[in-house]
């Protein structure tokens, strides 16, 4: 494993980065819920905060990283986590790189275990913008998903949120469970603009092997979600939403007010991001012994075994997978795509100079098809979704990526070396 070496003062010109942070306790686990997440018997804070802060330090040594644009705490359920451990983390990250003062800095947060006064020394602790777990207005989905709260826990919650963080509050609403029927979803979704502020994520539920709720459905105890339901719920959500003055900036995220998450556009940009914490993920480039190949990566999942290893090295980094030039671009294509600007020719030059979006998809039958259908659009601009063509995502992704592929490996090869 490598180790942590000094770094000279941060230049806030250089290379950046956004950051997670995985807290991956929670008090139960939900019926859906597949993340890695524990449930504590009694959870070593003070050495988990060691941890994380030392992991934060050592990663972003490796990773060159200068300048931190945004940090992310999620989980499991961070809000059970001191304000302490907050603060610690991101001084850790201050001293050691540029944290600008107007970084975004987002916490996760169930409704049941933020009281208003946890939630100001959040914000006391340098947190700006909170992610708030809603997940259902109704008491029986909540139930049946397993969630600590009831629906009038998750609307003081929201209530509460609002006041200490305006305009900086976004919920996720879930979609497509068993038995639940379109109406009545889009009245809760009705019922949410009338408390909501300026952020809101649809998310459909996916049933995991391995959860309570998937063993229900695979007994019959419940009935399997119903997909044409589901697909109806969201096209008719985003309308809503969309009436509303929401932007579907993303598959699944919707803003007003210019209210997008910076930290979660970094994703769908393929920036660079450090993954800190047990399970957490990362792409990053690191420094030294000649690196100029980005690397996903993955910090060793169960926390105890996370812990020793970031006390004996530095991090707790399990898996280093280098991501070749077609690897990469399938990530930019893929995550570009799930965004309403798309990817623009001057994104995907940086990416891959030579091969331009003209070159692998302008020719081609079955693009020129999905162009036609006014599921995509290529112009001047680069490549983007059209409202219709969002919803249907995976699907032209069936299309384009096999399409890339054939571009990348007919492109001209470097001329060999003479002698």
């Amino acid at each position: 494993m490598e180790g942590a070496g000094g770094s000279p003062s941060p230049d806030p010109a250089g290379p950046r980065a956004a950051l997670y942070v995985h807290w991956p306790y929670c008090e139960k686990r939900c019926s859906y819920c597949n993340f890695n997440k524990y449930i504590p018997r009694g959870v070593e804070e003070a050495a988990m905060q060691k941890c994380l802060v030392t992991e934060a330090q050592t990663l972003l040594r490796l990773s060159g990283v200068q300048r931190v644009e945004s940090v992310f705490f999620g989980g499991g359920t961070p809000s059970l986590a001191s304000p302490h451990t907050v603060a610690a983390v991101l001084e850790a990250v201050a001293q050691t790189a540029h944290l600008p003062a107007d970084s975004e800095v987002t916490l996760e947060a169930n409704p049941t275990s933020a009281p208003v006064s946890r939630l100001a020394e959040f914000g006391a602790a340098g947190v700006n913008r909170l992610s708030i777990g809603l997940q259902s207005l109704d008491d029986t989905e909540l139930r049946l998903l397993g969630r600590t709260h009831s629906a009038s826990d998750a609307l003081r919650t929201l209530a509460e949120a609002r006041c200490l963080f305006p305009g900086r509050v976004s919920v996720d609403l879930m979609l497509g469970l068993p038995a639940q029927q379109v109406g009545p979803w889009l009245g809760q979704l009705q019922e949410l603009l009338h408390h909501c502020d300026d952020h809101l994520s649809l998310y459909q539920l996916s049933l995991e092997r391995g959860t309570a709720l998937f063993a229900q459905v695979q007994q019959g105890a419940l009935p399997a979600p119903d997909p044409e339901l589901a697909a109806e719920m969201y096209q008719r959500g985003r309308a809503v939403l969309r009436e509303a003055g929401f932007r579907q900036y993303e598959v699944s995220n919707f803003a007003r007010n210019g209210a997008l998450s910076t930290h979660n556009w970094t994703y769908w940009q393929c920036g660079q991001y450090l993954g800190i914490g047990p399970g957490a993920h990362g792409r990053f480039m690191p420094q030294g012994a000649g690196g100029h190949t980005r690397e996903a990566r993955i910090q060793t999942l169960e926390p105890d075994n996370w812990m020793k290893e970031v006390m004996q090295f530095g991090h707790g980094t399990r898996k280093r997978v280098p991501l070749g030039g077609l690897e990469l671009l399938e990530e930019v294509l893929a995550l570009g795509l799930r965004t309403d600007v798309g990817i623009t020719h001057q994104h995907w030059e940086q990416f891959e100079p030579q091969l331009t979006l003209w070159d692998v998809f302008g020719a081609n039958k079955e693009v020129q098809e999905l162009l036609e259908r006014g599921l995509l659009q290529l112009d001047h601009r680069g490549l983007r979704c059209s409202w219709e063509g969002l919803a249907v995502l995976d699907s032209l992704l069936l299309t384009l990526l096999p399409q890339l592929q054939e571009a990348w490996q007919q492109r001209t090869p470097s001329p060999m070396p003479v002698g």
